[in-house]
């Protein structure tokens, strides 16, 4: 039996319609902080694969709330790592400062310079440690027709402005949550001890948030015109990595996932809305 916790958020959604059979839960359902829960969930259901989209997301605000982000980013994990069941986990490429200039291998050096960064690379280094058969799959930019994230925001402000200003000085790649899905969809049945370890999944492409913008107001026919800044124009609480394209060789070569380029995603999530 497939578990998907964090159900509700954007990845979560993404899965649960194509693995109708998924038990299905969000915090409400069962706290992944509780490690006597979690254990219990497992044994009831009779759950063999955990795919875990539950996370602390709000970058910002992890700065002031360590405390709750390592809850759910490093004890949550581990908690599901320690039930006995095949995991999927989800990650970030906030786990490098993005201060490289070739995209990042899963084997390179993490180095995070935020709490939400830190936080997942440890929950990653749990989540391998304790269980048994392990996929680690950091991802960047993700967006969907769901929850709250940049395309959406885009979209809705395009709609209500002239112009916006857009950071343009942090290189990554927009991730379509359906495309992660599918892909995960592909590795559920090829988990085995032997290929354990750490993957990189983003759409395939290179853009600043500039540009995805853009592309955002052409695809969506908003009139809105888009305004290139600097990082420093726009201060976060928060470090974000200026560059954060991960290398993703060693996923379409483990487990022959295809990829598509981010605009085709970007295309194919919009159809949707």
């Amino acid at each position: 039996m497939f578990l998907i916790t964090g159900s509700n958020g954007q990845l979560g959604t993404e899965l649960a319609k194509l693995l109708p059979q998924a038990l299905l839960t969000d915090v409400a359902d069962l706290d992944i902080t509780d490690e006597a829960a979690v254990r219990a969930y497992v044994a009831e259901h009779n759950v063999d694969t955990i795919i875990n989209c539950a996370a602390y997301t709000a970058v910002d605000k992890a700065e002031d709330d360590e405390i709750s982000a390592a809850k759910i980013n490093i004890d949550g994990p581990r908690n599901l790592a320690k039930s006995g069941a095949k995991i999927i986990h989800i990650s970030t490429d906030y786990v490098f400062d993005g201060l490289g200039h070739k995209p990042y291998q899963p084997e390179d050096a993490a180095h995070p310079v935020s709490v939400y960064g830190r936080t997942k690379l440890a929950g990653e280094q749990e989540v391998l440690q304790y269980a048994k058969e392990a996929v680690v799959i950091r991802t960047a930019w993700l967006y969907s027709p769901y929850g709250n994230n940049f395309m959406k925001t885009m979209r809705r402000l395009g709609a209500e402005r002239e112009s916006l200003n857009v950071v343009a000085d942090q290189i990554g790649t927009p991730t379509y949550a359906a495309n992660l899905a599918a892909a995960i969809v592909r590795i559920l049945p090829q988990m085995n001890a032997e290929n354990k370890g750490v993957y990189h999944f983003t759409n395939e492409g290179v853009c600043s948030w500039y540009d995805f913008a853009r592309k955002i107001m052409e695809l969506s026919e908003l009139k809105c015109n888009v305004n290139p800044i600097s990082s420093a124009e726009y201060p976060t609480k928060a470090f974000r990595p200026f560059y954060s394209v991960l290398d993703k060789s060693k996923i379409k070569q483990t487990f022959g996932v295809e990829i598509e380029h981010w605009e085709e995603g970007l295309k194919q999530c919009l159809k949707q809305l």
